[in-house]
């Protein structure tokens, strides 16, 4: 029996991931740029024990069967493969953060069941093995393994698709401020929604301008140059939130309180404060902005009726081993 654990944090895209150009192997459509979140993370304990009779998972402290147990198990199958092991393993997970409601807890979730089970398996990879494998579980995960302000690239195989640091956390001072709006699992999770993008008759124009934007937000965070990282990544996410309007069947994540949040935003950033606005696939909207104004953003949210919650997050680091 061989036991690690292992904590992932959640990480939000500046420059999205939506489509793939394989769904079996995660090769997303276009690059991605993304911050870690330092305290909205996964833990995952694996243990890897020949006695058992297949794989068993735990979420939260109770017992996951179905879809979950499904998907965690075919990820397990491909690491497997990978550190030529057969044993099952035996889950524990916990969040502190919602699940499913677009706060990418796949994200964290697959990037910390990945570490643990290679750590557990004593078998030593590089954070960019690490990164490839972890996007086989959820794509978003690649980033997660990495710290700081992370870059997905896209790449034509396996091995050439994987996320590395920018810079680190403390090179600037961004927080997420997020407006929780629903702690709900959402109807269409990302996993389901990503094969819809083409059926979108704007996902090729935007996928065709990814790289020209990651470029310009890439160089924005290099600078620390806030109005033009507002600009180009509240333009990104306009652009990922109209494929899925546009999609067949159409996803609609937004919520009424989603649509005021942003409309918000732009009021406050008139006045003067630096935030802005980005979503992942859920109706809760990240409020990036410069520390010095989160409080503000912070007090400002919490009197925006729907808003049901504030969470704060800080740039965080990477992927790592508990004791």
């Amino acid at each position: 029996m061989r036991q690690a654990t292992a904590r992932a944090h959640s990480n939000i895209a500046f420059i999205k991931y939506w489509g793939n150009q394989d769904d079996d192997l995660r090769l997303p459509v276009n690059p991605s740029i993304s911050m870690n979140l330092d305290n909205l993370y996964t833990d995952t304990t694996v243990l890897w024990d020949d006695t058992l009779a297949s794989d068993s998972l735990t979420i939260n402290g109770e017992s996951a069967s179905g879809k979950a147990l499904e998907r965690v198990s075919k990820h397990l199958d491909k690491l497997r493969k990978q550190l030529q092991i057969s044993s099952p393993a035996q889950v524990q997970s916990k969040n502190n953060f919602p699940m499913g409601a677009g706060i990418a807890s796949s994200a964290s979730a697959f990037a910390a069941l990945t570490l643990a089970a290679v750590t557990a398996a004593e078998v030593e990879l590089s954070e960019r093995e690490l990164s490839a494998l972890a996007r086989l579980g959820s794509g978003s995960a690649s980033r997660s393994i990495p710290a700081g302000f992370v870059e997905w690239h896209t790449g034509k195989t396996h091995g050439e698709s994987f996320a590395e640091t920018v810079v680190q956390a403390n090179y600037w001072d961004l927080i997420d401020v997020i407006a929780i709006v629903s702690d709900e699992h959402k109807h269409t999770t990302s996993q389901a929604g990503h094969p819809t993008a083409k059926t979108s008759d704007l996902q090729n124009a935007r996928v065709a301008g990814a790289a020209q934007r990651l470029q310009i937000c890439k160089q924005a965070i290099i600078d620390r140059d806030f109005s033009t990282f507002t600009e180009v990544v509240e333009s990104d996410s306009n652009l990922m939130h109209a494929v899925m309007m546009t999609s067949q069947p159409p996803l609609f994540y937004w919520k009424p309180t989603t649509l005021t949040i942003m409309e918000s935003i732009r009021d406050w950033r008139s006045e003067g404060l630096a935030v802005c606005y980005t979503l992942d696939a859920g109706p809760n909207v990240h409020c990036i902005c410069i520390s010095n104004d989160a409080d503000t953003v912070r007090n400002r949210l919490q009197t925006l009726s729907g808003v049901i919650d504030v969470r704060v997050a800080n740039a965080g680091g990477a992927a790592h081993i508990l004791p």
